[in-house]
Parts: C-alpha cells; sequence; structure tokens
C-alpha cells in the first residue's frame, strides 16, 4: 500500500436517506460536516420543491452549493484586496 493511500480516511456517512462510502484526505469530522451540509441543503430544497426527483435534487443542490461558493470566493477575493490596499 502507498503512503498516500495509507493517510487516507474512509467512512460511511448517510445523504438524503442513502449511505454513502466517502474517501479522503480529511479527518472524519470533516467529511461528517460536509456530508451533513450536503444532507441539510438537499431537505431545504426538497421543502421548497416537493416533487422534485432525487437527480434533479441532486443537481440544483449541486448547483446551490457551487453558487454559494463562487460568492465566497468572491469575498474573499474583495478581503484580501482590501487588506492589501490598506496593509
Amino acid at each position: 500500500m502507498s503512503q498516500q493511500n495509507q493517510n487516507r480516511t474512509k467512512i460511511n456517512v448517510e445523504i438524503y436517506g442513502q449511505q454513502y462510502a466517502i474517501v479522503g484526505d480529511e479527518s472524519t469530522s470533516h467529511i461528517r460536516m460536509v456530508a451533513a451540509i450536503v444532507d441539510d441543503k438537499m431537505r431545504e430544497i426538497n421543502a421548497k420543491n416537493p416533487s422534485l426527483d432525487i437527480n434533479r435534487l441532486a443537481v440544483l443542490t449541486a448547483v446551490n452549493v457551487v453558487h454559494d461558493y463562487i460568492k465566497l470566493k468572491e469575498e474573499n477575493e474583495r478581503l484580501k484586496e482590501r487588506a492589501k490596499r490598506n496593509g
């Protein structure tokens, strides 16, 4: 087994009633937190759109999460620029 594989974490999580085996380099608590956020977002979107099938729900969840990510990334860049000007 390679050194890289020895540091990887494998954990089973539940997202929207389904079990998933997640493998990653992060801690189990981080992976659980990510899974919980995805689960929460799926449930939030489903509450607003209960007729969506699971595939559409998953895609809308991904779109929403990426939207949030881009907004945070843009804000981070604005703050870095402000700090650079004031620093």
